[in-house]
């Protein structure tokens, strides 16, 4: 596969960064068309450009740009390496990439903002992506992104290697090949190792042909096998290091306390109180927020209690009446249309149309790491260690808080405890870097887990209004969509995409929809006439990147909808979604796959067999799903099939783990996992709030990979939107009623 090219960049539309504004556009002549690698070597090593180095005792080192927070990409991504290059799996080892634009990742950034029409915003994110070196983990873009890149750098090595070992044994270089970190040729055997330096010699002096020669042969290949995750070991027996198990001299811990969402102010803490905390030693305020720091954190966080910190909140009351009365507000009011196809003001005219309301949730991230970040500023220059999927922009973060150059941070991204999207945020690193600086020790901030649900970025809530018009035979001869929920779009890019270098500028520009907030809405299916409108709802409350984003409650909208279409139309509902597919073989055959492993029974009455399916970032999914209403009113999810293409598997066993974690996820979300507010703070403050599923109502789960020679397509989130609307279809099935809202409680008809 080719490596993926960088977006065409337009001079036209290209801003520059540094406060300019729409006017200003860069200097082409003067922008770096090359940048040079920062991969370091330790003693014994030889570097092979920026991705790869070799060890004396041949072990193979790979740089992974991409953020480890569970998906696996510190094995697939070396898995792309060892493949192209031959080397043996048992010498594979893996380390962060350093930051710098070679490892931008341009596509997955646009993946997370679904893509932009406006040519101005594309041209500006892309160009700023390369710029800042945006190295993003997001948009289950890992193997999308980097495939390409990854096997030009195996191939590369395998080429040069093969070289020097040619010139050893007077052969042509392309009668080489390489298995098991040995260039063979015949019965001649060389170890990478005993070639690596002679061969890196060569590396960026003309000796590489072009194009590279990628590997065409079939026969032990790594990719494509389910080798065993690199990171799973240390896992196991506790030995890997995340953000909380940093430890350095003379370091102190910190816990904070934040204000209420809004125009919320710092005016009152019980200081003699907190220093009746044994182990306390500091405790340092702002307007926003409060930290107490001392020799342990446990001591830290009780201290918080003691300060009894008040906040003066001025502005709108944000609860869950506000929050509804926004939602309607602006389901009422004009919207955007962000989709059409068709005339659908014909198709609607003079027709019976049947319609349905729709509701989703708050939901937070509720990962089991909160947020964590450690900081140590010493001789001017600043070292942070935090969980990040953004690691330039959590560098800029810090930097801007406490007034030093970026050139002056120096990141260290660990391994993530879950995120799911929270770990795209900064404020932790920054609030790390003021302690740090008014400190002058290193300090390690962690946030409770009350804080971190109060103060989270949550997934937004929604409300759908949907209409059809069905034909004669049933057939979906018209379809409208219309969604209020917040722009999320629109505010991370205002979080993410630097403000201050001209964006906010250039979003003004944009359209007053949000693509991002409708995500997914689309329907997948053959429609004639469909339009989809976004009502943007302003409702007091941050939000941010949640697994799948928006598609996790569009999905939701859609898949009910046209189940309550099937009902309408007298139809089973697999056939109603077969036949109006058309040419999308790839989902009909998940649907039929699923139907078939599942004994799907038509989803009648008595049943509680539901179905619902997706398409996402290049990949399909179909799920089946067994569930009823038990003791207590409460929903048991009993079973859940999945039948998944999702292209070319680097590893089916990771994605299998990814499908499988998917679909956990998006059930703990349909049946609980949500948030009310209340006199602007959010009411749950711990897991047991959320009305999380335990292992014991973990359903029974199988997972069908369909084989594809397909480009990889996106994995990590695919599984999340589909489950809520199979769960809903089976409890219509179970009980003849219908639940229209995230999370599914049922008596809510």
């Amino acid at each position: 596969m080719p490596a993926r090219s960088l977006p065409r960049i337009d001079r036209r539309t290209l801003l520059i960064g540094g406060g300019a504004g729409i006017g200003l556009v860069v200097a082409w002549g003067l922008w770096p068309r090359r940048y040079l690698p920062n991969l370091t070597a330790d003693q014994g090593e030889t570097l092979f450009g920026a991705w790869l180095k070799i060890g004396n005792d041949g072990h193979v080192t790979v740089a992974v740009s991409q953020a480890e927070h569970g998906q696996g990409v510190y094995t697939t991504l070396p898995q792309i390496v060892a493949d192209e290059l031959g080397a043996d799996w048992r010498t594979i080892a893996v380390e962060p990439a350093p930051l710098n634009p070679l490892y931008a990742n341009p596509f997955g950034a646009e993946e997370l903002f679904e893509g932009a029409d406006d040519a101005l915003l594309k041209g500006w994110r892309d160009a700023h992506a390369v710029q800042i070196g945006l190295m993003f983990t997001g948009g289950s873009s890992s193997v999308r992104s980097f495939e390409g890149p990854l096997r030009a750098a195996g191939a590369a090595a395998r080429t040069l290697l093969c070289k020097a070992a040619a010139r050893r044994w007077k052969v042509d270089w392309q009668a080489c090949g390489t298995a098991n970190g040995f260039v063979v040729h015949g019965k001649d055997r060389l170890r990478f190792a005993e070639l690596a330096a002679e061969a890196a010699r060569d590396f960026g002096g003309g000796a590489l042909p072009d194009p590279l020669p990628l590997r065409g042969d079939t026969a032990d290949r790594l990719y494509g096998q389910s080798l065993p995750r690199l990171d799973a070991p240390s896992k196991v027996d506790g030995s890997a290091n995340f953000a909380g198990d940093v430890r350095l001299p003379d370091m102190l811990f910190a816990s904070i306390r934040q204000g209420p969402v809004g125009n919320s102010k710092l005016v009152r803490v019980d200081r003699a109180a907190a220093d009746r905390i044994l182990g306390v030693l500091h405790v340092v305020t702002n307007d926003q927020w409060v930290a107490a720091v001392g020799i342990s954190w446990w001591a830290a966080n009780k201290a918080l209690d003691a300060l009894a910190p008040r906040f003066e909140t001025r502005g709108r009351l944000v609860d869950d009446a506000s929050i509804d009365r926004a939602l309607s507000a602006a389901l009422d009011g004009p919207g955007t249309r962000i989709a059409q196809a068709g005339d659908l003001s014909a198709a609607f005219k003079g027709a019976k149309l049947i319609t349905a309301e729709y509701r989703a949730s708050l939901a937070p991230h509720a990962a089991i790491e909160t947020m964590t970040a450690t900081a140590q500023l010493r001789d001017g220059r600043l070292t942070l260690w935090l969980p990040t999927q953004a690691p330039g922009l959590a560098r800029s973060a810090a930097a801007a808080a406490i007034g030093l150059a970026e050139d002056a941070v120096l990141v260290h991204p660990m391994l993530i405890g879950g995120s799911f999207g929270a770990n795209l945020e900064t404020q932790c690193a920054a609030q790390a870097a003021v302690l740090a600086a008014k400190l002058n020790r290193p300090v390690q901030l962690v946030w409770s887990r009350a804080e971190d649900l109060l103060h989270d970025r949550f997934r937004p809530p929604a409300r759908a209004r949907m209409a059809a018009r069905l034909g004669a035979n049933g057939q979906i001869l018209g379809w409208l969509a219309k969604i209020a929920a917040p722009a999320t779009g629109q505010q991370l890019a205002r979080r993410l995409l630097a403000p201050d270098s001209g964006f906010s500028a250039a979003l003004a520009l944009a359209p007053a929809g949000d693509r991002y907030a409708v995500a997914g809405a689309k329907p997948v299916y053959r429609i004639p006439a469909y339009a989809i409108d976004h009502h943007p709802a302003a409702i007091g409350v941050p939000t941010g990147h949640w697994r799948s984003g928006a598609h996790s409650y569009t999905a939701f909208f859609t898949e009910c909808f046209l189940d309550e279409l099937a009902h309408v139309a007298g139809t089973e509902a697999l056939s109603f979604r077969i036949g109006m597919l058309g040419g999308d073989a790839r989902l009909a055959r998940c649907l039929s796959t699923v139907a078939s492993l599942g004994g799907w029974e038509g989803g009648v009455a008595g049943s509680g067999q539901g179905i619902a399916c997706h398409s996402f970032r290049g990949s399909h999914i179909a799920v089946l799903v067994e569930a009823h209403v038990g003791e207590g009113q409460a929903v048991s999810v009993d079973r859940i099939v999945a039948a998944v293409d999702c292209g070319r598997h680097v590893n089916p066993d990771i994605v299998k783990q990814q499908i499988e974690g998917g679909l956990l996820f998006g059930m703990a979300a349909a049946i609980g996992g949500a948030t009310g507010f209340k006199a602007n703070l959010a009411q749950a403050r711990s897991f047991g709030a959320l009305g999380l599923p335990r292992l014991a109502d973990s359903p029974d789960i199988t997972v069908e990979l369909i084989p594809s020679e397909a480009d990889p397509g996106g994995v990590s989130e695919l599984a999340v939107p589909p489950v809520a609307p199979a769960i809903a279809n089976a409890l219509q099935a179970a009980t003849g009623g219908r639940l229209r809202s995230l999370p599914l409680v049922p008596g809510t008809v």
